[in-house]
């Protein structure tokens, strides 16, 4: 089992952060266009008093080890299950891979807290857990610098983003 705890500073109060999490455009925008996935759709959102569930299935570009090609197919796919409780302010998500769901596991939970004027701190915490003879490891490893890169990188073209519409308005 692999445990991550990625930290980032977002360039926008810490409403805005989660508008923008949930804007659907938005999102489908920053992972077609910002990491280059191949799809990003949002197959059902449902919103109540208490809380947001939203599932998008998602299509990444990932480069994977030839052992990996092998056990998981040439277009990887998987689909993404969250609720973000609205007393907490938590978003708690699991990632279900499209094959191999049975045995993959890959979960997470996102927290956002004011980190000054106009910024927000951003920390995930994911879990990667593969049970599959002789690469689990391998698995666990290749999604977790997948899943590193990419939220680093998203990050990265949030903020882009964020300077360069402010740089507009300003």
């Amino acid at each position: 089992m692999v445990k991550l705890e990625l930290v980032h500073e977002i360039e926008c109060d810490k409403a805005s952060f989660w508008s923008s999490f949930f804007d659907a455009e938005l999102s489908k925008r920053l992972f077609l266009e910002g990491l280059g996935f191949r799809e990003w759709v949002v197959t059902s959102q449902t919103e109540d008093a208490g809380s947001i569930r939203r599932n998008v299935s998602v299509e990444p570009v990932v480069a994977l080890p030839g052992p990996l090609v092998k056990l998981l197919g040439t277009k990887f796919r998987y689909t993404e299950e969250g609720t973000f409780d609205k007393a907490t302010e938590t978003f708690r998500w699991k990632l279900v891979p499209s094959a191999m769901a049975d045995r993959i596991r890959v979960d997470g939970v996102m927290r956002a807290t004011p980190a000054g004027e106009g910024k927000t701190t951003r920390r995930v915490e994911l879990t990667i857990e593969a049970s599959v003879f002789m690469v689990g490891k391998l698995v666990e490893e290749t999604f977790a610098k997948q899943l590193d890169e990419g939220w680093t990188k998203g990050a990265n073209v949030q903020n882009e983003w964020l300077r360069k519409a402010k740089s507009e308005v300003g």
